[in-house]
């Protein structure tokens, strides 16, 4: 950006997208740039220094490629679609990637049978982009690679997705198809009979498919068309109940009503849209032209209608596309009768539509019933569905609960409902009628184009793009998360493509990474903790509500980064959404916020069981047929079951990724131009949001980080020619890009040299371009590096040329040489393998001997059978000799010396065994016979030693009783003196003691005496003074020790006096109180007594 204000940049403008400006100022706070138109009065801005592109040197320079490009970005990637947009050239390439713009006109020849035979067989790039040569490169791909194909046709609504895909459809089977037969046309017949039960009209597009839509044609190995298979995804259920005032209902609700004969109009009791509740607040005019318009009936046209006028638009005519959808609904097989049964279908969901409601005031539980004014409709439905009026009435106003308990089944109760809920069964009613039609049209289309065999098939996916309203709800949600899927696949697929390029050129790039949105996947479709399982987790509560659901996904994923709460959104209105309103994720293409109110009630796609029993007993065949296909028994009681529609979402999204994982894949990006949907107006910044949406901005970056610009090497001659002299202009392409490139002295990082082509990093194709565009006098210096290089290049390859040849001279000598060794090598190598098995054979026969010899030496010690064994070695000793004569005389063959070596072998070895088993034999008798006679003398020493010892233990025994006598006599007489002295000391101890109490006793009688004095003289001092004296009892007297010790040693010995002597007696009668002692003791006294001739009684006196 060196050139100051004379370097045209792109800045960002929110209107345009990107504006043309050149730089005035660097400055810390971002770019200043002056704009070059004078829309904004030459005013200069200031912007990020991220957000300047450089631009083109003329801005008005289109090409086919993106990628051909000097600069890759954004800005030039805009630019160069508003410039072929304004050219009428509606299609551009991003490498293999188709942008489509819709013109929203009808562009001359650019779809005729001469256009599809010029396409057909041509390699992108050879003709201009245009979607055939989409499909053209699917078939020949499907063709070359032999793998099936699928063609991904995306964008917003309005972008020309369904116009898109008719037209690959119709080249895959005008082209390839051989001739348009009748299985070919049935197919494009599908078309029509989708966009009138599938396509309505909104406020960006006026036939906006509301399904997605997976079309396969399958071939068989010859190429031909087979047959085909339509897999559809996401109706738009809520639109058939109710639409915004500017959008329309179903189309095939307005051409029932406006093209219908009126035989049917009046056998279905159908008129204008203003009488139908679920038309009338909505558009009400038809689609028509001059010539259709007369074709209305006064009864069938709106009040909008006629003050308003019709609806224009150059493909849709609701009069004729309902001719059409007849006619093709007849070639698809569908008869008359079943055709009415279809139109019926459709008739009854706008009568259904006409039942209203209000508050019965005879029901005291408040219940409702149906309106008056609606009893007409309940009977054209009624008639319509083929079921009895008051059976229809009555499964409208109660729904039908059954306990678990009473009776058999349980008791059967009808429950009342209020007026909201029988508008939300009878909606629900509607809805399933419509979307089981839908899947009954889908079938029947699928059953007219069967095919037996395929062996491959071309899948084109026709889905709504990434979305994001001021109000987004459950079905922007589902798209959304169909979106992320689909750019997850998107990146990994184009990324893949890029690095087979690299490849398929030679070029060795290390593989691309990019930013994958895996976690924002993971955030939504997670097992447990994603936000479909905590919806419906959210239906198995039993109160449940939109504003638990949306606490419960901000409670799992509070650190999430995707997921955030709705006032961090950077639109006012959303932050003005509780937090338990609604959350906000941050997608791949931007943040988008979604209100929950309507979570709950889209997610569900049941009926209640009282409802959808009616429905399944209904007179009407077809009606009942539609729902009784696919029941299965329900043990639910009268309850609203559920059937999670993002479940059955998510699983039907899982078999599309599989299906396009498995095939090759090709990109159609359908891009609106505006939002008024006409011709000729770009709106700049809302095609880029469109782009960055669609994921080209992020294929620009993936691109970035490899070799995003290219360019063949003729075209990089032709371009350069004119700037060099003739000298160096006759090069060969390749050699004058790679002197060029050499002579420049680029570094080789910034460019690979491919096989075809030239490979740039970003931005170094500009450089280059600038250096070839530079002063006359830096070309001519140029032009000298060039002649230079040229010189240097030649001399260096003669100089090579020579080392070659004089390397090769050398080369040859060599060989020479070392062939003679070779020759030499190999006869010493013939003689080898000649004679070297004869010799080795020998000597491992002659290593016999050694082991004949060990025999000869057995032989010697056997005292048995020694002539028979010396006989056998011999023998053996022959046969060897007799085998190396024979080796040394015969040319033998390595089997036959192998087989006699083996033989001797086995001789010898025979003969070993025998002479060993001999020695072993002698051996082993000679050693029983020395056993024996050891054994005896064993047993002899065995009995002299037996009888020493019986001798031995006599003597002791003997010895030990003599011992035990005189131990005996010893202990006996130790004891009788211990005995003696025992009582020695028993008697020094009573006489001791008898010592202790008589002084006791003496100074007791003095104590005791000293008492009576002290009394006496307190009596007569009492007397005297005429006080009281104290006539305490004086204390007993302690017991001597010499009585205390007696008591305890008569109470050890439990009263056995026998030896006690007469002086220890009587002391203990008269000290002790013991009652037991005391009657002992005096009877021993008294025996004692008599004994010795004292009186009677004395004990008794004694013991007193």
């Amino acid at each position: 950006m060196e050139g100051g204000g004379s370097h045209k940049v792109w800045v960002t403008d929110p209107v345009q997208g990107f504006i043309l400006g050149s730089i005035v100022d660097l400055n810390p706070e971002g770019v200043t740039v002056e704009p070059v138109t004078k829309q904004r009065n030459a005013t200069p801005i200031t912007v990020s220094y991220d957000r300047v592109y450089p631009a083109e040197d003329d801005d008005n320079k289109d090409v086919d490629d993106n990628c051909a490009l000097m600069y890759l970005n954004e800005a030039t990637l805009l630019n160069n679609v508003r410039v072929r947009y304004s050219k009428d050239k509606i299609y551009t390439y991003v490498a293999n990637i188709l942008i489509a713009v819709n013109p929203y006109f009808e562009v001359k020849n650019l779809y005729t049978l001469d256009t599809i035979h010029k396409y057909q067989g041509k390699s992108l790039g050879q003709m201009p982009p245009h979607v055939f040569a989409i499909a053209d490169k699917a078939f020949r791909d499907m063709k070359v690679l032999k793998e099936s194909q699928s063609i991904i046709v995306s964008g917003e609504s309005g972008a020309g997705k369904t116009e898109s895909t008719k037209y690959i459809l119709r080249y895959l089977c005008e082209s390839w198809g051989s001739k348009m037969g009748e299985l070919e046309q049935k197919i494009l017949d599908a078309n029509p009979v989708l966009e009138a039960f599938g396509n309505a009209k909104t406020t960006r597009n006026n036939n906006s498919s509301r399904f997605g839509k997976f079309i396969e044609i399958h071939f068989s190995d010859k190429h031909l068309v087979v047959g085909g298979f339509i897999s559809h995804y996401l109706l738009e259920k809520s639109r058939i109940v109710g639409q915004s005032t500017l959008e329309r209902n179903y189309h095939i609700f307005y051409q029932l009503c406006a093209g219908a004969p009126d035989e049917l109009r009046s056998k279905l009791r159908l008129s204008n849209p203003d009488n139908f509740e679920y038309l009338r607040h909505g558009c009400t005019q038809y689609f028509v032209s001059k010539e259709t318009q007369s074709k209305l009936s006064n009864n069938s046209v709106s009040s909008a209608h006629t003050s308003n006028g019709p609806l224009k638009d150059p493909i849709l005519d609701d009069v004729r596309n309902f001719a059409a959808l007849d006619k093709a609904l007849g070639n698809l097989g569908l008869g008359g009768q079943e055709r009415l049964s279809i139109y019926t279908t459709v008739a009854a969901v706008l009568h259904l539509g006409n039942i209203q409601f209000e508050d019965n005031p005879d029901d005291a539980k408040g219940g409702c019933r149906v309106c008056p004014s609606s009893t007409e409709a309940l009977r054209i439905c009624a008639g319509l569905l083929g079921v009895d009026p008051g059976h229809l009435n009555q499964a409208l106003l109660s729904r039908v609960m059954q306990t678990s308990k009473g009776g058999l089944k349980g008791t059967v109760i009808m429950v009342p409902l209020k007026i909201h809920e029988a508008r939300g069964g009878r909606d629900a009613l509607a809805k399933a009628m419509y979307s089981k039609l839908f899947d009954y049209i889908v079938h029947r289309i699928n059953q007219s184009i069967p095919f037996s065999s395929s062996a491959y098939y071309i899948g084109v996916l026709d889905i709504a793009g990434f979305e994001y309203f001021p109000v987004n709800s459950f079905e922007q949600f589902c798209i959304n998360y169909c979106n992320e899927k689909l750019q997850q696949f998107f990146n990994e697929r184009i990324l893949k493509e890029e690095q087979q390029i690299y490849e398929k050129e030679g070029l060795g790039v290390k593989k691309i990474s990019y930013v994958d949105n895996q976690d924002c996947i993971d955030l939504i479709e997670a097992k447990a903790v994603g936000l479909i399982s905590l919806l419906d987790e959210e239906h198995k509560l039993p109160k449940p509500s939109p504003s638990h659901f949306t606490a419960m996904c901000h409670q799992h994923h509070s650190s999430h980064f995707r997921l955030a709460l709705p006032r961090k959104s950077r639109l006012k209105d959303h932050r003005e959404i509780r937090d338990d309103e609604g959350f906000l994720i941050r997608h791949f293409a931007g943040a988008v916020c979604y209100q929950t109110a309507e979570f709950l009630a889209k997610n569900n796609d049941a009926l209640h069981a009282s409802l959808e029993g009616l429905a399944q007993e209904a007179g009407n065949q077809f009606i009942k047929g539609l729902f009784m296909s696919g029941v299965t028994p329900s043990n639910a009681r009268g309850k609203l079951t559920f059937i999670s529609i993002a479940a059955k979402f998510k699983t039907q999204l899982q078999e599309l990724m599989n299906k396009l994982t498995s095939t090759g894949t090709s990109f159609v990006r359908c891009i609106k131009p505006n939002v008024k949907m006409v011709d000729h107006e770009f709106e700049g910044g809302p095609i880029l949001s469109q782009l960055q949406c669609s994921g080209m901005t992020s294929v620009l970056e993936l691109m970035q980080q490899g070799y995003p610009s290219r360019a063949p090497f003729h075209d990089l001659y032709y371009m350069y020619k004119q700037f060099l002299p003739a000298q160096l202009s006759r090069l060969d392409p390749r050699l004058f890009c790679k002197a060029l490139f050499r002579a420049l002295g680029l570094d080789e990082k910034d460019f690979k040299f491919g096989l075809t082509r030239v490979f740039f990093r970003p931005g170094k194709y500009a450089e280059f371009d600038q250096i070839m565009r530079s002063d006359p006098d830096n070309l001519k210096q140029l032009v000298d590096k060039v002649r230079r290089w040229l010189l240097q290049s030649r001399w260096k390859k003669a100089i090579w040329c020579a080392l070659s040849v004089i390397k090769l001279k050398n080369k040859i000598i060599y060989r020479r040489e070392n062939l003679i060794i070779i020759q030499k090598n190999l006869r010493m190598l013939s003689a080898r393998n000649k004679y070297r098995p004869r010799y080795m054979t020998a000597l491992r026969i002659k290593g016999l001997k050694g082991q004949v010899e060990a025999m000869m030496v057995i032989t010697k010690e056997l005292t048995r059978d020694r002539d028979a064994s010396v006989a056998d070695v011999k023998k053996l000793q022959q046969a060897i000799d007799f085998s190396i004569n024979r080796i040394r005389t015969q040319s033998l063959s390595k089997t036959v010396l192998e087989s006699e070596y083996n033989s001797l072998v086995a001789a010898a070895d025979s003969t070993m065994v025998g002479l060993k088993t001999k020695v072993q034999m002698q051996k082993k008798a000679e050693e029983q016979e020395r056993l024996r006679k050891i054994q005896e003398q064993m047993d002899l020493e065995r009995k002299r030693k037996e009888e020493e010892i019986r001798k031995q233990k006599e003597e002791e025994e003997n010895k030990r009783k003599r011992a035990e006598l005189e131990a005996r006599r010893k202990a006996e007489e130790e004891a009788a003196k211990k005995l003696e002295e025992e009582e020695r000391l028993r008697a020094a101890e009573n006489k001791a003691a008898a010592a202790v109490a008589a002084r006791e006793a003496a100074t007791a009688r003095e104590a005791e005496e000293q008492e009576r004095r002290d009394h006496e003289l307190a009596l007569r001092l009492a007397a005297e003074t005429r006080g009281g004296v104290d006539e305490t009892e004086t204390p007993m007297l302690k017991r001597s020790a010499a009585v205390e010790h007696q008591r305890a040693t008569a109470a050890s010995a439990k009263y056995d006096l026998s030896k006690w002597k007469y002086a220890d007696l009587r002391d203990t009668i008269n000290t002790s109180c013991d009652l037991e002692l005391l009657e002992v003791g005096c009877a021993l006294e008294l025996l004692e007594i008599s004994g010795g001739g004292a009186p009677a009684s004395y004990c008794c006196v004694s013991q007193v």
